[in-house]
């Protein structure tokens, strides 16, 4: 799956010409408390309309004629395999894997079909280019935990270029309280190749969420929950398979190993209190290769308009 972090759904949308926001993952923040696979991830997002400009936003696709949004995301991401013990290479096990990125995206909102068009194009690196081992060498020794070892056998360097296409459509609101709206999704390039579908389901207090960007909020208070089960079918993912143009990193997955569809839930609970956002949430994602585990991670936003 590769890019784990959604900046875009409607579930997280904020209605002010302006904000920042932060976003941290850790699977540490599962139930069982692990340390693997998806470890841990983070992004620095700021929108605002002078994005417009970036000269990335003219090939970001967009309705024609309607309100949009603009933004800039900097994500930093880790893989590791179920063991950060041992300093061989574990056979059958998910390679080590860092990745960083400058996200742009753009999001244009139909309001007379109920429906948004959101666009993100990626750059960046996977492998040490990124300094995911460092970091989690960092994290482990400010935590008092052990050190990670098996680094040296990561992914190796590669450049990042993937383009996305995300596109929700509102199947039932009833005003102020629920909603229910399609997801589909289709994502090209050297980190992830993929299509996917779903749904999400908001349930509580909040202004309708298909509403124009840049139009001003009508509570000062929202809170709801939400659910979003996502189907994918993978073609490639550089984080297992290695990158596309550099065939050299010592441990990859073979295509033969990767699991062509995935089951992936996201459910968390959104509070936004004028211009504050503050997010929780969970997934759970289905095994990506045949030897592999389910996986469970948590993550948490916390954001601020101006």
């Amino acid at each position: 799956m590769s890019q784990r972090i959604d900046h875009t759904a409607v579930q997280r949308s904020l209605q002010e010409k302006g904000f920042f926001r932060f976003h941290y993952d850790n699977d540490f923040f599962s139930r069982n408390r692990t340390d693997y696979y998806y470890t841990q991830g983070y992004s620095f997002e700021v929108a605002h309309p002078v994005f417009k400009r970036n000269p990335l936003s003219r090939i970001l696709l967009r309705y024609q004629d309607t309100p949009r949004a603009y933004g800039l995301a900097l994500e930093h991401f880790g893989f590791t395999p179920t063991s950060i013990k041992s300093n061989e290479i574990l056979a059958g096990d998910r390679p080590f894997a860092g990745v960083i990125m400058l996200k742009s995206y753009s999001i244009s909102v139909d309001t007379a079909r109920q429906q948004r068009l959101s666009s993100v194009m990626s750059l960046g690196m996977v492998g040490p280019a990124a300094f995911a081992g460092q970091m989690q060498t960092a994290i482990h020794r400010w935590s008092g935990d052990p050190e990670p070892h098996g680094w040296q056998y990561q992914i190796r360097n590669d450049v990042v270029v993937n383009y996305e296409l995300n596109h929700e459509k509102q199947l039932l609101a009833v005003t102020d309280f629920l909603s229910v709206n399609t997801n589909a999704q289709v994502r090209l390039g050297t980190l992830s190749d993929k299509v996917q579908a779903g749904l999400t389901l908001s349930l509580g207090y909040f202004d309708s969420t298909f509403e124009l960007p840049n139009k001003p909020r009508k509570k000062d208070l929202q809170i709801y929950v939400y659910s979003q089960p996502l189907g994918s079918l993978v073609a490639y993912d550089a984080t297992l398979q290695g990158g596309l143009f550099n065939r050299s990193s010592p441990y990859t997955l073979t295509a033969g190993e990767i699991n062509r569809f995935t089951f992936q839930h996201n459910y968390g609970v959104v509070l936004k209190v004028r211009k504050l956002y503050a997010e929780y949430y969970r997934t759970y994602l289905s095994r990506e290769f045949k030897s592999g585990r389910t996986h469970v991670w948590g993550g948490a936003k916390l954001g601020i308009a101006f």
